[in-house]
């Protein structure tokens, strides 16, 4: 029953196949006459656009079948900047070189299937057929004309007939593999185009790297201006009026020094905490699984962890998947309003998969804070992802995948 299953996916696969190169006759035709006319005289433009258009969904929907990712370049600006883009991009044009081919590829590997299985099915019941219509008639079928109604050569042909169901029934596979190789072969994004995709992601991410350090930066620079400085400037204060007033009033001097040693202590506090928002000492000392329990043991809502770390990574590696699960925690308890948030870090090999889910109210969107945004720009930085489910109500998902190497 399984297999029986498997030879009409198999069949259906290649009537969709089938299906989609359909078009091409009337969409190469429409680009033939309408690209000349947009050229020559302005004329056309809506026409092949439309055709473009098609054209891609139809090519969409064969890389979802066959598994290619997107090669297009992205769209901006308004519509005769679209066009432009559209038309000057390679893909466009591997896209109009690959609709004849489906419409072959397709078709042919359809009606071929289908002509094997009822050349199949005649040969095998050409003894019957022959049985059945003794005498000719305006309707006979095909191998009743080949053997002539002769008795023997109908039965000659039920081997031949099995031969060709046992055909059918692998050809179909052979041909699926053929469709899929060359659609990816001219549907799938040049060596060039992925290049050109991993220099601009890359562009793109050491910009947001250079942002967040120069934004952790004056982060570092305004914690020490506005705490710690400020604590020793008062504490130096303190300790020059206790010096000056020591001999004559010794009882202020050792309240100054009172106060002085109170804020040389807070400032000390202050400097470990700026030093734990650089680099947790435990994290460097213990590694991230400890680093992450630490972080949430003076957590105001109930945090369950679930923790599947069993070796150490790359220091780096570390620090940005600590320091992005601390952002997610603190957004969780700042602004959704959850009683209680589960944490998942799991040593994947390749990647570290980190989860943050709470029962908050939901509603997040990156596009509207600068926490999601902060470790967006973090991971990104290492090629890391990010994807949020936060539907209004909640459940708020947060997902991080994180490349580790292994």
């Amino acid at each position: 029953m399984n297999r029986f299953r498997d030879r009409l996916r198999e069949l259906g696969w290649l009537a969709v196949g089938a299906a989609i190169g359909l078009p091409a006759p009337a969409l190469l035709v429409l680009v033939a006459v309408a690209g000349p006319a947009s050229l020559a005289a302005g004329l056309g433009v809506a026409l092949f656009a439309a055709a473009v258009w098609a054209c891609r969904r139809l090519a969409g929907a064969q890389r979802r079948r066959v598994g290619a990712p997107s090669p297009y370049r992205p769209l901006s600006g308004n519509g005769w900047a679209r066009l432009r883009t559209v038309m000057r991009d390679p893909a466009t044009w591997r896209d109009l070189a690959w609709l004849p081919c489906q419409f072959v590829a397709g078709l042919g590997g359809l009606v071929l299937t289908a002509g094997l299985w009822l050349a199949a099915v005649q040969c095998v019941t050409a003894p019957a057929l022959r049985a059945l219509l003794p005498e000719p008639t305006g309707f006979d079928p095909a191998v009743l004309e080949w053997t002539g109604r002769s008795g023997p050569l109908t039965w000659v042909l039920v081997p031949v007939g099995a031969a060709l169901a046992v055909l059918a029934y692998h050809l179909p596979r052979h041909l699926i593999r053929g469709q899929t190789r060359l659609s990816r072969a001219l549907l799938e994004p040049t060596a060039a185009a992925r290049l050109t995709a991993r220099v601009d992601r890359l562009t793109t991410t050491r910009a947001a790297a250079v942002d967040a350090s120069a934004a952790e930066l004056r982060r570092i620079e305004r914690d020490l201006h506005d705490g710690a400085q400020a604590r020793l400037v008062v504490l130096a204060m303190h300790l020059g009026v206790a010096e000056d007033v020591i001999d004559d009033n010794p009882a202020v001097a050792k309240a100054l020094l009172t106060e002085a040693r109170t804020g040389a202590g807070a400032a000390l506090t202050e400097l470990r905490g700026l030093v734990r928002g650089i680099h947790p000492p435990v994290l460097a000392d213990r590694g991230l699984a400890a680093a992450v329990h630490a972080l949430v043991l003076d957590s105001a809502v109930t945090v369950e962890l679930d923790l599947r770390l069993e070796r150490r990574l790359a220091a780096p590696v570390e620090a940005a998947a600590y320091f992005a699960t601390a952002e997610a925690l603190t957004n969780a308890i700042r602004h959704s309003g959850a009683g209680q948030v589960r944490v998942s870090l799991v040593d994947a090999g390749d990647t570290v998969q980190i989860t943050v889910r709470d029962d908050g109210r939901g509603g997040a969107d990156p596009s509207r804070g600068t926490g999601l945004l902060g470790i967006q720009r973090r991971l990104s930085a290492f090629d890391g992802t990010v994807r949020v489910s936060s539907p209004a109500g909640g459940p708020t998902v947060l997902e991080m995948e994180l490349p580790c190497g292994s």
